[in-house]
């Protein structure tokens, strides 16, 4: 079905529409959420976008910002620069382009009625962060410190919110602990009993998609759906396909007493999509990525300020090195 139109009419059930990113560099999903937020009937529905990509200590910024104030790029980049996430995906022009067509519809709108968007992450202040240790103490609280904005901002107050987060922190059930646990942001908003949100996982349906799955060996002929479509999952074969055909894992984990250990894989649950998410939102047979600006690949400060906080992590010197491949391309070196 038409996707926008599908998605508005979510929310006459529920006051939370979560949008899961496929790839936070997805052109084709940031193409959707630009068109979505850009319809002329949204504005009319919706109060509030909630974003990933946001550290909630520039929540003032930003507020200045989509209401059509004078932002310096410099001020303004920190909201997105200075997230709990330590790689670079943010860091594209995606980001901005995100913010910019908020403001520009708001534009448009009277004061009472312009929509607000809300920063998700925990406000990290990195001057403080000296170790990987420090950057856990603010990204542990990552889906916690969400849920508690959304239930205060939105929710407490009779508010309509998209929320905008990458798809895997909208399981209603923890795939990494076998599904026994609930604690990733669907799970903990929908763990009082009341709260419903619809939650929405981008698909693709092509070897061509890069590292998707070809949703098309579930749904053959998904091929043949208008781009982008919405289809609702309940009863359906897409439904009652295990998530791990959607969302592929490496490793699970099982608690022993205050460990998680490797669960074999023989232990495995299976879990049908549709209990996981309520509808796919079909883009296409390619998935294309959005790279830095040249501007930004030629920032020594910035590469600096990124290296140094990817060094933090074990994978580190391994980010640093797809971080330099990146730019080497950006600048064609």
């Amino acid at each position: 079905m038409e996707p926008i139109t599908a998605i508005l009419d979510a929310f006459r059930s529920a006051s939370l529409v979560a949008l899961g990113e496929g790839h936070h560099l997805s052109r084709e999903d940031h193409a959707f959420r630009v068109s979505l937020i850009r319809d002329p009937r949204f504005p009319n529905i919706v109060n509030d976008i909630v974003v990933e990509r946001g550290n909630a200590r520039y929540q003032d910024v930003i507020d200045r910002f989509v209401r059509g104030e004078d932002v310096s790029a410099d001020t303004l980049r920190h909201v997105w620069q200075d997230t709990t996430g330590l790689t670079f995906e943010f860091d594209a022009p995606l980001s901005e382009e995100l913010f910019q067509a908020v403001r520009s519809v708001n534009a448009r709108l009277p004061r009472e009625r312009q929509l607000r968007v809300l920063l998700g992450d925990p406000p990290i202040e990195w001057e403080s962060v000296r170790t990987f240790a420090d950057m856990l103490r603010w990204g542990d609280q990552r889906d916690f410190f969400a849920a508690d904005l959304i239930r205060r901002e939105v929710l407490a107050r009779g508010r309509r919110a998209l929320l905008i987060w990458g798809r895997g922190h909208f399981q209603r059930g923890n795939q990494r602990t076998n599904f026994e646990s609930a604690d990733w942001l669907a799970g903990l908003l929908e763990s009082d009993g009341k709260t419903k949100l619809y939650s929405i996982f981008p698909v693709f349906a092509s070897a061509d998609a890069r590292d998707e799955p070809d949703v098309s060996s579930v749904q053959r002929d998904i091929v043949s759906w208008p781009v982008p479509s919405l289809a609702h999952i309940a009863g359906t074969l897409l439904g009652a396909a295990d998530f791990e055909t959607y969302l592929p894992s490496d490793t699970r984990f099982v608690k022993q007493g205050e460990r998680f250990v490797p669960l074999p894989r023989d232990r495995w649950r299976a879990m049908p999509m549709e209990q996981q998410f309520d509808a796919v939102l079909y883009l296409g047979r390619r998935l294309s990525l959005a790279r830095l600006s040249p501007s930004t690949c030629a920032d020594a400060a910035y590469i600096q300020m990124r290296s140094s906080r990817m060094a933090l992590a074990p994978d580190g010197q391994a980010n640093i090195a797809r971080l330099e491949a990146h730019c080497a391309a950006v600048l064609g070196r």
